[in-house]
């Protein structure tokens, strides 16, 4: 099992009171870093799939960021995302709807600014790959169940 569905499964069998923050120092990043899930459900197979994000707060929205790692195509979830307008998100024992955007121009550059210094490999993320890393603002809208799978 790798290390992301295993932090997918303490978060989903916790109800959110594990894997909230993880220490990922030893990539690069923090030794408190937050994640969140997100419920998104597949554009093609009409699926619903929850997977765990990297997120930040900014003036009261939810920031993700698509970087796959710095792969060069999209994440499938950010793919299904732009097919619907509402997703379900987790934040430790918390959750709710969302609504989504991307945010443009000078926003998108202090928001990516904001998320790099979060988790820096974002940067090596962007520069491995031609593809512009999309970044996407979630706004709840209503609370729902946590995820259980």
């Amino acid at each position: 099992m790798s290390f992301m569905d295993e932090h997918l499964k303490a978060y989903l069998a916790s109800g959110g009171a594990e894997g909230h923050i993880l220490d990922l120092s030893s990539a690069g990043g923090h030794a408190i870093t937050t994640h969140c899930l997100i419920k998104v459900v597949g554009r093609k197979s009409g699926t619903p799939y929850v997977r765990p994000l990297i997120y930040g707060n900014v003036g009261g929205e939810i920031v993700i960021v698509a970087s796959k790692g710095g792969a060069d195509t999209d994440p499938e979830w950010y793919l299904n995302i732009r097919e619907s307008e509402t997703i379900g998100v987790q934040i430790a024992t918390q959750a709710f709807e969302a609504t989504w955007r991307e945010p443009e121009y000078e926003e998108r550059h202090q928001v990516w600014a904001y998320m790099t210094h979060l988790y820096p490999p974002y940067l090596g993320y962007q520069t491995s790959t031609t593809r512009h890393i999309p970044v996407v603002m979630l706004r709840a809208e209503r609370p729902i169940p946590v995820f259980t799978e």
